[in-house]
C-alpha cells in the first residue's frame, strides 16, 4: 500500500494497480513538463499541450508544436525527464473557478485547455495540479512527489488528431511506460523485444503465410501455407464441435434491412456495416451471424426434448473499421467467426456452460494456452428484467466456480442483452489475448419470437448462449503465429519435413521417400537447389521446417535418416518406417513438441 492524491484532492493509501496508474499519470505531466522546458521558448507559448492520460500500457501527452520531433528527441526529453524527477518537486492539486482557470490559460495560450474548461459542465470543479514550474488541467490522480517516478522510458512518437477528429489538428503524440521498479520496466522491454521478433506480419511474410494490399485494406489474402493451416484449425474445430454435439449450419452474407431492423444492428450498428441494394431495397453484409441463427432455428418447431440445441457456424463477417486502427490479422474488415448459438431451457443453463467450457478447456489446452476467465455483470442499459438477469449471472458464476476456475468480475460490463464470461489466453511471453466469449442473450430470442413447447404444452421462450472458441480464425492464426514465433507444432505447420538431396545421384530414392509421405498425408517437400547443403539446412531453419533429413550416400545405401529438428545442431537417425510411426504419432496426438 502506498499513498497518492486522489481526484478529490485527499491524500490516500491505495492498492498497487491503482499506484502504478496514478505513476504512469505523473510521467505524463513530467513529460510535458521536459517538452515545454526544452521546445516552450522563454513563456513556454511554443507549446500547447491537449491531453496526457495514463494507459494500460503505460501514457501518453498530445502535443501542439512547431518543431517536429524525432526519434532522436527522445533522448533529450527523457533526460529533462529524469532532472525534474531528481529534483523530487511536490506535487500539489489546486481548485480554480471557471473564470480564473479560463483566464490562466488563455494567458499562457494554451487553447485546448480552454476548450477543454468551455466543455466542462458549469458546475463542474476544476482542478489543477502543480509540480514546481510547471501547472497543468487535471482531475487526478497522482503520486506524492515527481521522485517516485524512476523507472520509465519514452517509446515512440506518432501522430493523432485532436479529439479523435480527423477534421482536427493532427497533434504529435509522444508514448511512454513507467512501471513501479526498474525491474519491472526491464522485464517489460525484454518482453517487447521478443514481441518484435514474433511480429505476425513480419512472420507471416517470411513464411509465406498471408499477405496484405493497398486493393483491400483491411481484406487479408492466405497463400497456401497460410491456407494449410486455417484447414488444420477448421478440421481441429469440426472435430471438436462434433464430439460435443453441434451441428454445423451455413448462412448467407447479405441479408436485408428488416432482418437487421429486427435484430437492432440497422440502428445500433449502422457504421460498422456495409450495404448495397438488390432490386431497389436496401440489404447489408452481415456484420455478425446471429440473426442468420435465428432464422435457422425459426425454420421449425421445437420441444423441450431437442433442447440444447447447438448450432455452429464458420461464418464469414465484415465490419467497417477505419484504416487508422487495421493491424495485420488483428484488427482486419472480414474475418471469419467461430460463431455458435445454443437454445436452452433456463434450467439447462449451468450444465450447458459447463459443457461449454469443457470444449474451451480441450481446445485451449490443445495448442498450450493457459487462460484466465472474467465475469461482465448488467449494465446500466440493459434489457430485461432484474430476476431474468439475477438467474442468468448467477448460473455463469456457478459454473466458474463449481468447477474451481479462477475468475474477476466486471461489474457493469456485460452486454446489454445479457452477462458474459471472456476467456482471456496468455501466450508464452506473457501477454493476453481476449478470444473466446460465452454470452447468455435474453433479447434476440425475444426479438425474433422464438419459442419452443414445454413440458406443460405451453410455448416458453428459450435462453440462448453466444460462444466463440478461437474468436475469429485470422485473430487466432496471429496469435498462433506469435505464441510460436512461427515454429508451429507439427500436426498444422505448412511443411512438416525438408528433403535435403545432397547431390542430383541421391534424387532419385528422395522422390520415392517424398512420394511415400504424400501417400500418408505427410506434408514434405524437396529442396533440389544447386546449393550446399548447409545453405539448404539454414534455409530451412529459417522456415522453421520441423524436420529436415539430409540425403546422401548412406542413407541411399541403408535406407536409415539421420533427422535434425528445428532449432537443433543434432541428429537421430531411424529408419524410414519408424519415422513414419513417430511423425504420425506426433500428427495425431497434435503434440506441441517436435
Amino acid at each position: 500500500m502506498e499513498k497518492i492524491i486522489t481526484k478529490d484532492g485527499s491524500i490516500s493509501e491505495v492498492e498497487e494497480s491503482e499506484v502504478l496508474y496514478s505513476l504512469r499519470h505523473t510521467a505524463s505531466h513530467i513529460l510535458a513538463q521536459a517538452v515545454k522546458h526544452l521546445y516552450g521558448g522563454e513563456d513556454g507559448k511554443k507549446v500547447q499541450l491537449a491531453i496526457g492520460p495514463a494507459i494500460d500500457t503505460g501514457f501518453y501527452y498530445d502535443i501542439d508544436m512547431e518543431k517536429k520531433l524525432t526519434e532522436e528527441d527522445l533522448a533529450d526529453i527523457e533526460k529533462e525527464m529524469k532532472n525534474i524527477v531528481k529534483q523530487n518537486l511536490k506535487l500539489e492539486r489546486n481548485v480554480l473557478s471557471r473564470e480564473d482557470a479560463l483566464k490562466k490559460f488563455s494567458d499562457e495560450g494554451e487553447i485546448y485547455k480552454v476548450e477543454l474548461i468551455k466543455d466542462l459542465p458549469e458546475d463542474a470543479e476544476i482542478s489543477l495540479f502543480t509540480q514546481g514550474d510547471f501547472t497543468d488541467l487535471c482531475a487526478g490522480p497522482h503520486v506524492l512527489y515527481t521522485g517516485k517516478v524512476k523507472a520509465f522510458k519514452l517509446m515512440s512518437l506518432a501522430g493523432a488528431y485532436w479529439r479523435g477528429d480527423e477534421k482536427n489538428k493532427m497533434l504529435q503524440r509522444i508514448y511512454g511506460t513507467a512501471f513501479l521498479t526498474k525491474e519491472e520496466l526491464q522485464n517489460y522491454l525484454t518482453m517487447l523485444e521478443e514481441a518484435a521478433k514474433r511480429d505476425h506480419r513480419k512472420l507471416g511474410k517470411e513464411l509465406d503465410l498471408f499477405s496484405l494490399h493497398d486493393e483491400g485494406p483491411g481484406f487479408p489474402f492466405f497463400h497456401p501455407n497460410g491456407m494449410t493451416i486455417r484447414n488444420e484449425l477448421i478440421n481441429y474445430w469440426r472435430e471438436v464441435h462434433r464430439r460435443y454435439g453441434y451441428q454445423e449450419i451455413k448462412t448467407p452474407i447479405i441479408l436485408n434491412r428488416k432482418l437487421w431492423e429486427t435484430s437492432g444492428h440497422w440502428y445500433h450498428y449502422r457504421e460498422n456495416m456495409y450495404f448495397t441494394q438488390i432490386d431497389e431495397e436496401d440489404y447489408a453484409v452481415k456484420p455478425m451471424n446471429c440473426p442468420g441463427g435465428m432464422l435457422t432455428y425459426k425454420t421449425q418447431s421445437h420441444s423441450y426434448r431437442d433442447l440444447p440445441l447447438r448450432l455452429g457456424e464458420l461464418g464469414l463477417v465484415h465490419r467497417h473499421e477505419k484504416s487508422g486502427v487495421l493491424h495485420g490479422l488483428f484488427r482486419v474488415r472480414n474475418f471469419t467467426q467461430d460463431d455458435a448459438h445454443i437454445f436452452m431451457t433456463p434450467e439447462q443453463i449451468e450444465p450447458e456452460i459447463q459443457k461449454t467450457i469443457d470444449l474451451f478447456d480441450e481446445v485451449y489446452k490443445t495448442f498450450g494456452l493457459t487462460y484466465k476467465a472474467e465475469l461482465s455483470t448488467r449494465p446500466e442499459n440493459s434489457m430485461g428484467s432484474d430476476e431474468v438477469w439475477e438467474m442468468a449471472t448467477d448460473a455463469l458464476r456457478n459454473a466458474l466456480e463449481h468447477r474451481g476456475l479462477d475468475f474477476i468480475i466486471n461489474e457493469g460490463d456485460g452486454a446489454f442483452y445479457g452477462p458474459k464470461i471472456d476467456f482471456h489466453l496468455k501466450d508464452s511471453i506473457g501477454r493476453t489475448w481476449q478470444c473466446g466469449t460465452i454470452q447468455l442473450d435474453m433479447l434476440l430470442p425475444e426479438k425474433f419470437d422464438l419459442n419452443y413447447i414445454g413440458e406443460d404444452g405451453a410455448k416458453h421462450r428459450p435462453i440462448m448462449v453466444h460462444r466463440v472458441v478461437y474468436g475469429s480464425i485470422e485473430r487466432f492464426i496471429g496469435i498462433l503465429i506469435e505464441n510460436f514465433a512461427g515454429a508451429f507444432p507439427v500436426w498444422f505447420t505448412p511443411i512438416q519435413v525438408k528433403l535435403l538431396p545432397i547431390a542430383d545421384k541421391h534424387f532419385e530414392f528422395t522422390k520415392k521417400l517424398y512420394d511415400k509421405f504424400f501417400e500418408l498425408g505427410i506434408r514434405a517437400e524437396i529442396d533440389d537447389r544447386s546449393e550446399k547443403t548447409g545453405k539448404k539446412i539454414r534455409d530451412a531453419q529459417v522456415k522453421k521446417i520441423p524436420y529436415m533429413i539430409v540425403i546422401g550416400d548412406k542413407e541411399v545405401e541403408t535406407g536409415i535418416l539421420p533427422i535434425r529438428k528445428h532449432g537443433s545442431k543434432e541428429s537421430f537417425e531411424m529408419n524410414v518406417e519408424d519415422f513414419i510411426k513417430y511423425i504420425q504419432e506426433k500428427i495425431s496426438s497434435r503434440a506441441i513438441e517436435y
